[in-house]
């Protein structure tokens, strides 16, 4: 779809990744899909820009908080909405401390998950 609005999603765990692939598909998103944070930085810096990141909390090894923090410090991609997810509710100030432009809690409501990649992506 060349007008589709174009969401990475990056999550450790497969399943919530294709449960988010699945459900994005069906709403018109053109979706890339990550299990490491740092696969997808080597992206940011090859290919054409996202409209909008959907990153977990947690990610192997990697903390998507630092993830986000590089990227809101690079002049090039500072612009790119970035949503964290977690399941810890209370890490949300920390999540948006870091740069992040909204958190998202898990489990999430998959209706307001769009409304807000929707919001975002503009």
């Amino acid at each position: 779809m060349p007008n589709a609005t174009k969401v990475l999603v990056v999550d450790d765990s497969p399943a919530i990744v294709d449960s988010i692939e699945m459900m994005l598909d069906f709403e018109g998103f053109e979706i890339e899909k990550f299990y490491k944070g740092s696969d997808m930085l080597k992206t940011l810096h090859a290919d054409s820009k996202p409209n909008v990141i959907l990153m977990d909390m947690w990610l192997s090894g990697e903390d998507g908080r630092d993830i986000c923090k590089e990227i809101k410090a690079d002049e090039n991609l500072k612009d790119i909405p970035v949503l964290i997810m977690s399941a810890s509710r209370g890490l949300e100030q920390s999540a948006l401390d870091a740069g992040a432009d909204a958190f998202i809690a898990k489990p999430f409501d998959l209706g307001d998950m769009v409304d807000r990649l929707k919001t975002y992506a503009k």
